[in-house]
């Protein structure tokens, strides 16, 4: 089935469709991942964003409902080749009836190296996958990825208990969390509560909780005024850990501001270096905006070699410390898992 990728510079490629018979529009990123395309999938922090692999071939092994970090949240997938069969002992089934399944279009067999330079070179830009040519690109160009917090955050209120002794409870605030956020704490002996996005911080800190985790998610951290307000709340009262959206919404919270990146950084090999010492981390990440700005009591622990952005800060006065990229990621890399055991520490002496 002929698939056309629309630029919103009006380049036009034309490639295979896959996965569900539907047209969509959103913001076209791309990630440079060899592995964990299921993750990938699976991340609401994709809300919004049409995806595109740079590695070439996709869906080797298959799709495993036990390596999915949540519900997908993309709204379309890019990639050169997608395995029909893929080879795997643990595989369920296809990508593409994973994504039929899910209402998502796909297309393959386009010139994904020629697309990401053009993303490199000139930014991210909307993206349209359709059936047919649209005669005009207004609409293409004028979507903007908005609400997207609040359409992937949890509803409900649950708890997870610790794996082994409880140690720590631990407030889980859920921006678009992460499945694998949850394991590690748990691997930590956290039991962990997960709230829902607009949580107050009164629900938070007189709930007996040892400390707040802020997780990733998708969409502009400015647009989420109501959680920045109550994370406000909680500045120097517990201790708080925020990854990837966590850590842009607590540094707005005190006193900073987020910028738009020309494409981000996304994908499983991404170098941090620790301005504290000597070591470079090879790091999962996954947005498009990086903190910056006068920050209350904030120092920079983290930096980005390569575009000198920031990736952490920590808080001594406010008993807080987040990072930029993800230290739980799944599949890889397991370099920074150690912050989890910084957080318990942090929560050991406050406690």
């Amino acid at each position: 089935m002929k698939k056309y990728l629309v630029l919103a510079d009006g380049t036009v490629y034309e490639g295979e469709g896959f996965g569900a018979d539907t047209d969509s529009i959103g913001e076209l990123v791309f990630t440079t991942g060899m592995c964990g395309y299921i993750e990938t999938l699976t991340d609401p922090s994709y809300y919004g964003q049409i995806v595109m692999q740079t590695f070439p071939q996709i869906g080797n092994y298959g799709m495993i409902t036990a390596d999915c970090e949540g519900k997908p949240a993309l709204f379309g997938y890019v990639a050169k080749y997608i395995c029909d069969e893929p080879s795997n002992f643990r595989s369920e089934g296809t990508l593409d009836k994973f994504l039929k399944e899910n209402g998502i279009p796909g297309i393959c067999g386009v010139d994904t190296r020629e697309i990401t330079r053009k993303i490199r070179t000139g930014g991210t830009m909307n993206a349209a996958i359709c059936s047919r040519v649209p005669d005009s690109l207004d609409e293409i160009r004028a979507y903007r990825v908005s609400g997207a917090v609040a359409a992937v955050s949890s509803k409900n209120v649950r708890t997870f208990d610790a794996f082994g002794d409880e140690k720590h409870r631990v407030a889980l605030i859920d921006y678009g969390a992460k499945n694998n956020i949850t394991r590690c704490l748990r691997k930590y002996g956290c039991t962990v509560t997960e709230f829902p996005y607009n949580v107050k911080a009164e629900t938070i800190l007189n709930g007996g909780f040892d400390g707040v985790m802020l997780s990733n998610g998708p969409g502009d951290p400015a647009e989420n005024v109501g959680p920045i307000a109550e994370i406000k709340k909680m500045l120097g009262k517990i201790p708080l850990f925020g990854i990837c959206l966590g850590h842009q919404l607590l540094a707005i919270a005190a006193g900073g501001k987020t910028v738009k990146m020309p494409y981000g950084h996304r994908g499983v090999n991404q170098p941090v270096r620790d301005v504290c010492g000597t070591r470079t981390y090879i790091t999962s990440q996954n947005h498009g905006y990086a903190a910056t700005g006068e920050i209350y009591g904030a120092r920079e622990i983290f930096i980005n070699p390569n575009d000198g952005t920031n990736e952490g800060y920590e808080y001594p006065e406010l008993n807080a410390f987040s990072v930029q990229f993800h230290p739980e990621a799944a599949s890889g890399t397991h370099d920074a898992e150690f912050l989890f055991e910084r957080f318990c520490e942090m929560m050991e002496v406050n406690g």
